[in-house]
């Protein structure tokens, strides 16, 4: 079978209702018809980071997740095989379907010489893991120029029990912040908040004092939504120092609830609410809601990825034509150092390699070389904007314009969370509200509040977390929205210490110790 038809074949097993296999060395025996040499990474490693002139092209297969409603086509793809040396074949995973399909793959060894792994708290994918399926890629890093790069941070946080079985995705690592209507702070003659003090009073400002002119009492501060950890509540808790779901202290696991630091948090948001400066339905605002109401200019604070400044813009056209906005990444309250919590401490997942499809270090070695040419800026520029001249134009400060929507859309966007790395690139998007929200969320980076406990395993967690999450989330709500006291709250946690959060701590204190010593 030629190259284009196993490429047209995997594609086809997307919407096959049969297990995923892709066009793999090794496996099981009961695969398709195309394992053995084909699907393997057969070509020589070359650690130097680029392919020997006229060295034969490696075969790699890989079990990755789509995010878009169809796979891309083949202009970059054939790109990226060009520029790698290699021959590709994909099995597209729907993300929608992802832990159904990847549990069955791993419980039956269907898989692939790469396999995406983006769930893993999921207690199939970490069980494989730990069982010794993949292979433990720490060791072998350093020998590539950009996978030696990943920071020690990055490392641990991707382990499991010491172990890296994968090339970590890296994600920013703290991208929320506080995006701002600046023409309504420059009417009402307001600086740009640099203290949560100073946010209340612009909160307040914008409630009270007419900013959109209208005549009308028709704006409130934050438009916010119901999300404790993306929308308002999770980053004004970094401000006041609030651990990022957990801290350690003297070897002891401190739940982020049973601070007082949280316990601020918690009169910060029930002051917006019982004065008004807070739209009073966020508790069950959805994400869209919020920002069309933000678009539409229904309040003047938005607390979220500071990206999401471009797509809130572009909404407002033909509704709030003078909106303009400010981002801001350094607030702090008073006593507190600078601090912003990490999303899954900036790790996406891993890109793994199974020693069933993968028999050997010098396997190995050459799906790695294949990652680590795959951080590099020319591929992260392909997977991410596409083919200059075709999909996009890009000035001499490396400025890129999508000059093709609906052609990226097909062959480039599909890519995207493919990419091993987000971070670290010079070429950047155009748009000056996006260039700056990279700007301040790579000073994020700096400040980042990491959970000391992400790569870690607690049997009673994986088995109750969603139930003991329900009761501080429920708690946390019933606080700061008058229907709780703080004895109440205080309650709430004893009832989840009983119902298994004792259990959780001690656990997650005995792998610690087991990891850190």
């Amino acid at each position: 079978m030629d190259k284009r038809k196993m490429k047209q074949a995997a594609l086809l097993l997307l919407g096959s209702t049969l297990l995923l296999s892709a066009c793999s060395s090794g496996g099981n025996g009961n695969g398709n018809a195309n394992t053995g040499n084909e699907g393997s990474s057969s070509a020589a490693p070359n650690t130097s980071g680029t392919e020997e002139k006229n060295a034969e092209p490696a075969k790699i297969s890989w079990l990755n997740i789509l995010h878009t409603a169809s796979p891309p086509t083949d202009t970059v793809l054939d790109k990226i095989e060009e520029l790698t040396n290699t021959e590709l074949s994909f099995s597209w995973v729907p993300d929608a379907s992802k832990e159904e399909r990847i549990n069955t793959s791993l419980a039956s060894n269907s898989l692939a010489d790469i396999v995406t792994l983006t769930i893993l708290d999921n207690s199939s994918v970490r069980s494989a893991l730990k069982s010794g399926m993949f292979w433990d890629v720490g060791p072998f890093l350093d020998e590539f120029p950009n996978l030696k790069t990943i920071s020690q941070d990055v490392r641990d946080s991707a382990s499991i029990e010491g172990k890296l079985y994968g090339v970590p995705f890296q994600k920013a690592m703290a991208r929320n912040g506080v995006i701002i209507r600046k023409d309504w702070l420059d009417k009402l003659g307001l600086p740009v908040p640099k203290t949560t003090d100073e946010l209340m009073n612009v909160a307040k400002a914008f409630t009270e004092q007419d900013p959109d002119g209208n005549g009308q009492k028709d704006t409130t501060g934050f438009m916010d939504r119901s999300d404790l950890v993306y929308g308002v509540f999770k980053t004004v808790g970094s401000y006041f120092g609030v651990p990022n779901i957990w801290k350690v202290e003297d070897g002891k696991a401190i739940p982020e609830f049973t601070t007082d630091n949280y316990i601020a948090t918690m009169d910060y948001m029930k002051q917006l609410y019982d004065n008004g400066l807070i739209n009073q339905d966020f508790a069950v605002t959805a994400k869209t809601d919020q920002q069309q109401k933000f678009a539409q200019g229904k309040a003047g604070i938005y607390v979220g990825a500071l990206f999401d400044s471009k797509n809130l813009l572009n909404m407002s056209k033909g509704v709030q034509d003078n909106m303009e906005l400010v981002m801001v990444n350094d607030i702090t309250a008073p006593g507190q150092e600078r601090g912003i919590w990490a999303g899954n401490n900036g790790i996406g997942g891993l890109l793994s390699f199974p020693r069933t499809d993968v028999k050997d270090e010098a396997e190995l070695k050459t799906v790695l070389n294949f990652v680590d040419q795959l951080m590099g800026e020319e591929i992260y520029s392909l997977m991410t904007y596409g083919i200059e001249g075709v999909h996009y134009t890009a000035d001499a400060d490396k400025a890129v314009t999508i000059t093709d929507t609906t052609l990226w859309q097909q062959e480039v966007q599909p890519f995207a969370s493919s990419r091993p790395s987000e971070v670290g690139y010079t070429i950047h998007d155009a748009d000056p509200l996006k260039k700056e929200a990279d700007r301040l969320i790579a000073d994020n980076a700096n400040y980042a509040i990491l959970n000391p406990f992400y790569s870690l395993e607690s049997a009673t967690w994986s088995s109750q977390g969603s139930e003991l999450q329900k009761i501080m989330t429920d708690a946390t709500y019933k606080y700061i929205l008058g229907k709780a006291t703080l004895d109440e709250f205080k309650a709430s946690i004893d009832k989840w210490m009983k119902s298994g959060g004792s259990a959780v701590i001690s656990e997650y204190e005995a792998a610690y110790k087991a990891v850190k010593g």
